[in-house]
């Protein structure tokens, strides 16, 4: 619309195409690895309510990953057994005193390979319950902000990037179902085994256990420092990955402006700059974070030396076999790598919490203003509209609207003119209930437009806009968007009556066409028509008109004069005009200044008063 800049954003769902696809880049690595939540605490036991549909499958998992981890961790005491067997036949043997004992040792490895395969069969059954959770809690995240989006205000995304709710839909809910897939059972299998393999490891021997304990705080320490500093570069990572993804996104719906102000070196300019930084934070952050693993490494190093030294010792002495010396060096394994799961959950448990923050806190945003409790609703609309002291602001302190009184009767052409930046998009926004007045009220038949249901007052209203709306389907169904109920014929008939019918008849499939994402398969003139049969079919009592013929030719403007001309006869319409030679004939002429009414009348009488409208409509005859 002509007056775009007052909010320097288009009506929603109206004047600019939606995305068909979402921001770049999914999963933990590419989405808030590190950010913290701001409520780390809240955020989880929301997390926790939200997953308490899925109680009892959780608690089965819980109980396979546990059984799961037992069964694995018994394993290698066991097999330790068979070592000492093997270790003491063949010393038996050497000194001629005894032979191997074969079947004892087959029957101990029987009973490992059944323990294994118990634990495999619990974590593929854990795996495949947990999978399906967390999938099903990402379906009901995504409906749930699909559904939050039509009953947050239009202030909000007013004032908020189409990347910024789109990363939520995707990148974040993402995030909480890799984590709830992967990360949950890994917390409970790390700690079971920790817990577990301690125990084991001191029912071998405690002074083992005390060396295997020495690496503990070091390796706490390694973790600590790590995360500290690749903390600031996972933040500044995501940052910049938002910074990339809206600019790419910009760039992407507005291309054709872009090219048309030769703006590529400045865009590219503005991608590098974006891209060098979020390259160097990535680096940084990977680099730091691929350390924690080969320093672990080198710590449980150490503690395999001790434990072979000490163990060794206490081997000779008789103190211990050398089967255990065996399970307890697997037991050191087993002890530092869940450890080292736990650090690295820690980090991914703080990142699910942002995102999960994140999420919350879009899904807590406040609503629209409840329906009212007794709606009403008239058998017909007669479609008298009055505008009774009208005060409106994007920000209540700066308002844009002031004092805005005027009456429409049912069948009169109201044309709404002024300046850009005068307020005549706010007004439209106002008759749709897109916000509320600040002050005043605005009734359609002497009821106040806050007595209806949105959905009733809106089936009301048709808008033909001169930023037209379109989506990826066929030609048929972009019509049939007025009244999805209407059936074939109908959408035909109001076809014929917007002169559409025939040029749709000289594309390749006619009705059942399909318009691209850009709809750039029919011209400027064409998609008008199509928009203009879309709300014939809708039949309002109440249209909202911007004049839409200045981007086409001679043909196509009279095509459409004549279309629209026929869908305003015995209905009250508001035409946002631009050309004013064009309203001429309008039954009321409202012209709007700094969110006033500063002049109203037919255009002879504006015309005869020689002020602010006669200024405006000589000036466009001027030079």
């Amino acid at each position: 619309m002509s007056d775009r800049q007052e909010r320097g954003s288009t009506i929603p769902a109206m004047g600019r195409r939606p995305m068909g696809r979402g921001g770049m880049g999914h999963g933990p690595m590419a989405m808030m690895k590190g950010e913290k939540a701001k409520d780390f605490k809240g955020t989880i036991r929301k997390l926790v309510t939200y997953m308490g549909t899925y109680r009892l499958r959780i608690v089965v998992v819980f109980l396979f990953a546990i059984a799961s981890t037992v069964f694995t961790i018994a394993g290698p005491k066991i097999l330790g057994q068979a070592t000492t067997i093997l270790f003491e036949g063949v010393m038996a043997r050497i000194q001629g005193t005894g032979n191997l004992d074969f079947m004892a040792i087959g029957r101990i490895l029987l009973l490992v390979l059944g323990l294994y395969g118990i634990a495999s069969v619990f974590s593929y059954i854990m795996g495949w319950l947990m999978s399906g959770v967390s999938a099903d809690i990402a379906y009901r995240f995504r409906r749930d902000i699909s559904v939050k989006m039509n009953t947050i205000p239009f202030k909000y995304f007013d004032n908020t990037t189409h990347g910024e709710t789109l990363s939520r839909i995707t990148n974040d809910v993402d995030t909480i179902n890799q984590t709830l897939s992967q990360s949950l059972t890994q917390i409970i299998t790390s700690v079971v085994s920790v817990v577990g393999v301690l125990i084991m490891m001191f029912s071998i021997d405690w002074r083992m256990t005390l060396v295997a304990l020495f690496i503990l705080p070091l390796s706490l320490g390694i973790v600590g420092f790590i995360v500290k500093r690749s903390q600031k570069y996972f933040k500044q990572q995501q940052e910049y990955l938002g910074h990339v993804n809206g600019h790419i996104e910009e760039m992407y719906s507005g291309h054709i402006v872009m090219k048309a102000f030769n703006g590529e070196q400045k865009s590219v300019e503005q991608f590098d700059s974006f891209n060098d930084t979020l390259y160097s934070s990535a680096w940084k952050s990977q680099f730091l974070s691929g350390l924690m693993m080969p320093m672990m490494n080198f710590v449980g190093n150490l503690g395999y030396v001790g434990v072979s030294i000490l163990g060794g010792w206490l081997a000779i002495r008789r103190i211990i076999t050398v089967g255990d010396i065996q399970a307890f060096i697997q037991y050191v394994r087993n002890f530092t790598q869940p450890i080292m799961q736990i650090a690295n959950i820690s980090n991914v448990l703080q990142q699910t919490a942002a995102a999960a923050e994140r999420v919350f806190s879009f899904l807590d945003e406040k609503q629209e203003i409840e329906e009212t409790a007794m709606p009403v609703k008239p058998a017909r609309i007669e479609g008298r509209v009055a505008f009774n002291g009208v005060h409106f602001g994007y920000d209540p302190a700066k308002p844009v609207i002031k004092e805005f009184s005027a009456v429409a009767e049912p069948g009169q052409k109201i044309a709404i003119v002024g300046p850009t930046g005068a307020g005549k998009t706010t007004m439209v926004k106002l008759l749709m209930r897109f916000y509320d007045v600040d002050a005043g009220s605005i009734t359609v038949d002497g009821y106040d437009l806050r007595d209806f249901t949105r959905a009733y007052l809106r089936r009301t209203f048709a808008m033909v806009l001169q930023d037209t709306w379109l989506y990826n389907d066929t030609v048929m169904e972009n019509i049939r968007y007025g009244r999805i109920e209407a059936s074939d014929d109908e959408v035909i008939a109001a076809a014929k009556a917007a002169y559409v019918d025939h040029f749709v008849h000289t594309l390749p499939e006619g009705y059942r066409m399909i318009l691209n994402e850009e709809t750039s398969n029919i011209s400027q003139g064409q998609k008008q028509l199509l928009t203009i049969a879309r709300a014939i079919l809708a039949d309002p009592r109440i249209l909202i008109l911007d004049e839409a013929t200045s981007s086409v030719d001679t043909r196509t403007e009279m095509l459409i004069q004549k279309a629209m001309d026929k869908l305003m006869h015995g209905r009250t319409s508001f035409v946002i005009a631009h050309r004013l030679s064009t309203i001429r004939n309008a039954d009321l002429i409202l012209v709007m200044n700094e969110g006033d009414i500063v002049e109203q009348g037919t255009h002879e009488q504006l015309i005869s008063a020689n002020g602010f409208y006669a200024d405006l409509y000589n000036s466009q005859f001027e030079g």
